[in-house]
């Protein structure tokens, strides 16, 4: 199948949306973007790419860096990970309160802010003040790619407008489920979601996860076969906030969606994805992404299910 082709189709059908939606202006940096913008990037387990749009042009990854923290903390701790997050839906917003209370300051999964922000602990438990920077080298590695860094005007916004993700974290803390200084564990939280990346390096990064744990190119094991299938499960389940189940049931691929816009993808044993529109819809998932990534797998009959 000619992937570019593809592309192309793609990024005529969704001229008509690219207007709809909002940017994630409750992040004040964050609203200053090309509203307007898109790019789509596919890479292949053989290193075959493919690209359309501002593919080179770099934006916040957000809660895309879950995936990476997720991945760390697992390899790290295993099962005993599942103590202190779960691994199930939440059904709410990916910011609520509400429901961490009710369980107990034990959040449902790593992909919403609570259990980001409890992954990110057990890291500061390991690596202590080299945690983002041991982070940062992580992703570094899985794109291939060392002039990743993060913005500190996104950082300095998000330490001054994450009023909800401090009550999160000291709500945590108050049922012992932060082992470390919380001032300490959401600067770290804050500028993993501020790193920048664009939509072909978040696709090369996402390619382990693709390959059962394993770098394509330099078959380098990032983690066990098992653990990849973890992950992507709770992508699959988890990647998209109280939209997940109907990502799901449009797209049909493990994915992860970040309020900067970006959206990333897993077709096992194929290749990884990458979309970015700024955008959102009213659950925080880029609107035109989610709606070419519904195309790509029609288009191409990739879905996994």
């Amino acid at each position: 199948m000619n992937y570019q082709t593809v592309l192309e189709e793609i990024k005529e059908e969704i001229r008509p949306y690219l207007n709809k939606g909002t940017v994630a202006n409750y992040i004040p940096a964050l609203a200053n973007v090309a509203e307007d913008d898109f790019a789509m990037s596919i890479i292949e387990i053989d290193g075959s790419e493919h690209h359309i749009g501002s593919y080179k042009k770099p934006f916040s990854i957000q809660s895309i860096s879950k995936v990476f923290t997720f991945t760390l903390a697992l390899d790290i701790y295993g099962k005993d990970l599942y103590k202190r997050v779960g691994h199930e839906p939440s059904g709410n917003p990916f910011n609520s309160l509400i429901q961490l209370e009710y369980e107990k300051g034990i959040p449902r999964n790593p992909f919403i802010n609570a259990g980001a922000i409890v992954t990110t602990d057990s890291l500061v438990s390991k690596y202590k003040e080299n945690t983002f920077s041991t982070l940062l080298e992580f992703i570094k590695k899985v794109s291939n790619d060392e002039n990743i860094a993060f913005n500190k005007e996104i950082f300095k916004s998000e330490l001054e407008s994450g009023y909800r993700n401090f009550a999160l974290i000291n709500m945590m803390k108050s049922f012992n489920n932060i082992e470390n200084h919380t001032q300490e564990v959401i600067e770290t939280y804050f500028k993993q979601c501020s790193i920048m990346m664009n939509t072909k390096q978040l696709t090369k990064s996402m390619l382990y996860l693709a390959n059962h744990g394993v770098i394509p190119n330099t078959n380098s094991e990032i983690i066990t076969q098992a653990q990849a299938k973890r992950i992507n499960a709770v992508m699959l389940t988890c990647g998209h906030y109280d939209a997940s189940g109907d990502f799901a049931f449009h797209v049909g691929l493990p994915g992860k969606s970040g309020v900067g816009g970006g959206i990333v993808a897993v077709v096992p044993q194929k290749m990884a994805i990458c979309v970015y529109s700024p955008r959102l819809n009213k659950h925080g998932n880029s609107l035109v992404g989610t709606k070419a990534l519904e195309l790509f797998t029609t288009k191409t009959r990739l879905s996994i299910f």
